[in-house]
């Protein structure tokens, strides 16, 4: 056990205003759903009809611009949030992938998989460097 944990690199922390591009993509994804949440709440006709409600995107909406931001000023909890809601959408959609009725609904599910797994992957390696980062700021030199 000691081996493997003299065997393995410390994460090295992020620089002042370092910011990766997996982290950025995860940015952007994040506002561009918020975005998206209040444009589909705005443009949907009788929404509680389809189950949702405006106060509801509202809250929704500013919860992913928090997370955007937070991630953005590389805040640990903000990235840890944002891969529990990538983890559950890749559950999500490997259950719609199995009920896929069209080669072309298959397909999308596949990619978003992919693509959400990608994007959790690389978030854990930035996860690590802004705890290393946070760790080293709190050891006394």
């Amino acid at each position: 056990m000691a081996a493997d944990a003299r065997g393995r690199d410390a994460p090295t922390p992020l620089h002042a205003d370092e910011r990766p591009a997996s982290l950025l993509v995860a940015v952007a994804v994040c506002a561009l759903l918020a975005a998206g949440v209040v444009v589909g709440a705005l443009t949907v006709h009788d929404l509680t009809r389809h189950g949702g409600s405006v106060p509801g995107a509202v809250f929704l909406a500013g919860a992913l611009g928090w997370l955007a931001h937070g991630m953005y000023r590389r805040r640990y909890w903000a990235v840890l949030g944002f891969e529990a809601l990538l983890a559950f959408q890749i559950l999500a959609t490997s259950l719609a992938l199995v009920v896929a009725s069209t080669v072309l609904a298959a397909g999308a599910c596949v990619l978003s998989i992919g693509l959400s797994g990608w994007l959790f992957w690389k978030l854990v390696g930035v996860m690590g460097r802004i705890q290393a980062g946070e760790r080293e700021r709190r050891t006394p030199q």
